[in-house]
């Protein structure tokens, strides 16, 4: 992930339910999104541009009724 040195910021998912096994945690670190298993925090995270993460929610989004 680059820096090994970065101490980032991890919030749980909005998305993500209480008391449930699959969540998942983001970091906003620079220009950059980190996304991790909340379950697995030991393991590598994924990298992804801002604009990309935001591309990615805008298409969770349920359409507007």
């Amino acid at each position: 992930m680059g820096d090994q040195n970065i101490r980032p910021h991890w919030r749980r998912s909005s998305f993500s339910t209480a008391g449930v096994d699959n969540c998942v945690e983001v970091a906003f670190v620079d220009h950059k999104v980190w996304v991790r298993d909340s379950n697995a925090p030991q393991l590598p995270a994924l990298s992804f541009p801002r604009r990309t993460w935001r591309a990615f929610l805008t298409r969770l989004e349920p359409p507007s009724a």
